[in-house]
């Protein structure tokens, strides 16, 4: 009897756990310890972010014994240089981003569209043009 009570397996100890995305978009599949697929991935609210393949992705376990498990974030990158806290900083594939500064200043990198049409700047008024 000692012996049978010695040979249970452990109760899984994280709540949470690193992983590499192998199944990218929505219901991603991720590898921590093994390979699981389909699961959910959530996020702040007001904010949509489907991770990639072959990103590093934080899933949190819960559930009897952890086997419901989600995707909910990536590792961020570097802050930009300056950055001071409560400033928003969106980012994406290649050099798009959105940067909101305290200041008021919205920093826009790519091309900027409105409604679908690429932005033209008006030059109403400049050099005599009404």
């Amino acid at each position: 009897m000692w012996l049978s009570k010695q040979m249970r397996p452990a109760p899984p100890t994280a709540d949470a756990d690193m992983g590499m995305t192998t199944i990218g978009g929505e219901q991603a599949g991720v590898v921590t310890r093994g390979e699981v697929r389909s699961l959910p991935v959530y996020g702040p609210g007001g904010y949509i972010w489907l991770p990639e393949n072959g990103a590093a992705v934080l899933v949190i376990k819960g559930g009897p014994g952890g086997e419901e498990q989600c995707v909910s974030g990536t590792r961020q990158r570097e802050a930009p240089k300056g950055m001071k806290p409560g400033e928003v900083y969106l980012y994406g594939p290649g050099e798009n981003s959105v940067y909101l500064k305290a200041d008021g200043t919205v920093d826009i990198r790519g091309t900027l569209k409105i409604n679908g049409e690429l932005y033209k700047p008006c030059t109403c008024g400049e050099e005599g043009v009404l």
